[in-house]
């Protein structure tokens, strides 16, 4: 993979962690759309804090999974809700959990441009982060079967 070509990658992956984590605090704080995406602009994305260095993230991409994913959240919801197994809710689950399945769903309903495996591995990632390997199967299962709905 050329250089232009991993650096794209790499900064849509940082644009999809932290895609779900101003899902997150938009959920839990209730934080307006414009001021978080401008927190997340202006002091998140690619930042320096407390000698973490982020990385560089697709802004564009970024602002389109966040803006998606709220104007479609009950349509979202919905689909989600239809794909979980028997006696489970969307407010059963891990609230980070929610928020990594929300992002995952609307890149497979909203983003074309974005093949379905690329979509579930990124996500995966993302999972990985928070959760072991048991979460991410089920996160898996999960967006396997939006995707045979969406797609």
């Amino acid at each position: 993979m050329t250089t232009s070509k991993t650096q794209a990658k790499q900064a849509r992956a940082a644009a999809r962690l932290s895609a779900v984590q101003a899902l997150y605090q938009f959920d839990m704080e209730g934080t307006q759309l414009p001021i978080l995406l401008d927190e997340f602009h202006r002091h998140r994305l690619g930042m320096e804090i407390d000698d973490a260095q982020f990385a560089r993230a697709d802004v564009a991409f970024f602002d389109d999974v966040v803006k998606g994913v709220v104007a479609r959240r009950d349509e979202i919801d919905e689909l989600l809700s239809s794909k979980l197994s028997e006696g489970w809710s969307l407010g059963r689950l891990d609230k980070t959990m929610l928020q990594i399945l929300r992002a995952g769903v609307y890149e497979l309903m909203a983003r074309p441009d974005v093949p379905t495996g690329a979509a579930i591995s990124e996500y995966l990632d993302v999972c990985h982060a928070f959760f072991d390997p048991r979460e991410a199967k089920f996160l898996n299962g999960v967006l396997d079967s939006v995707a045979k709905s969406v797609r």
